[in-house]
């Protein structure tokens, strides 16, 4: 599996720069969305809580665990996943911009108490062997510079037992290597893996996968939508950040969805550290 050079200080800059337009086009949701299909007309935010709530649902999250977001962004999955599940969530983000207003938003929600977010990398975290019953990974793990040493670090602070689930991209069989480099580096990441990649990290980590799902075509398949998205909330952004700004929104989406659903695949992934 190639490597990225992209230090996580580079990371944690671009997520300083984007983190206010990503909080007002999806509110602080910056993982993709899932729509049943062209005729589902939920709103953008809604579709992306379902990726949300998958990934919850999976891990089985039970009043009182202790589970960590690796690599949280803004922080409104972790916060609908303490409301809705009881679990206490700690989220980490290298974005320095990104962990302020997550924290913002925890100290709003009215449940300060059970979630919390700290400026961390998720590589090398300051917690200790076994500190967490659950960790999610939303669209973060892709962003590992060394896939392999981040999730073995992140089975490191889960107990024995502890599970993990991951919602990410994976490089379709259609896609050749150096196509998939290409629009990799084009969103500053690693070539993504492939499916069995994936897998194989996480078995070389220590994990056993136990369930996954593959839901690309309602996800990445949904370009249009994105597109979509972004014209309807051209008022608002516009207002913030300018027209012209919008324009390239939606320019930049459709550049990012153009290789596809059979180029470019979305799994979620579950696997647990043996107890």
């Amino acid at each position: 599996m190639a490597r990225t050079t992209v230090d996580p200080v580079d990371i944690g800059k671009m997520y300083d720069e984007s983190a206010p337009i990503s909080d007002t086009f999806n509110e602080g949701q910056i993982h993709l969305a899932y729509w049943y299909g062209d005729g589902d007309d939920t709103p953008m935010v809604e579709a992306s809580k379902r990726i949300t709530r998958k990934v919850a649902d999976a891990l089985g999250l039970r009043p009182g665990e202790r589970v960590l977001d690796a690599g949280c962004g803004l922080g409104a999955p972790a916060i609908l996943i303490a409301r809705e599940t009881g679990a206490d969530v700690t989220g980490v983000t290298v974005s320095a911009v990104e962990a302020g207003e997550a924290q913002r938003k925890a100290d709003a929600s009215g449940i300060a108490e059970r979630v919390r977010f700290e400026q961390a990398d998720f590589s090398a975290l300051p917690y200790g062997e076994g500190h967490f019953d659950a960790v999610l990974a939303m669209e973060s793990l892709q962003c590992a510079p060394d896939l392999g040493a981040t999730l073995a670090e992140l089975f490191r602070v889960l107990r024995p037992g502890g599970r993990i689930t991951f919602a990410d991209y994976t490089t379709e069989e259609r896609m050749g290597l150096d196509e998939a480099e290409a629009f990799a580096a084009a969103i500053n990441l690693n070539r993504l893996p492939t499916l069995p990649e994936w897998f194989a990290a996480l078995g070389a980590a220590g994990f056993a996968v136990e369930e996954y799902t593959q839901c690309g075509p309602r996800v990445f398949g949904m370009g249009p939508k994105f597109v979509e998205s972004a014209e309807t909330a051209r008022g608002v952004l516009a207002e913030r950040f300018g027209d012209e700004m919008v324009t390239g929104l939606k320019d930049a989406l459709r550049d990012f969805f153009a290789p596809g659903p059979d180029r470019i695949g979305y799994v979620i992934v579950s696997a647990r550290k043996p107890g």
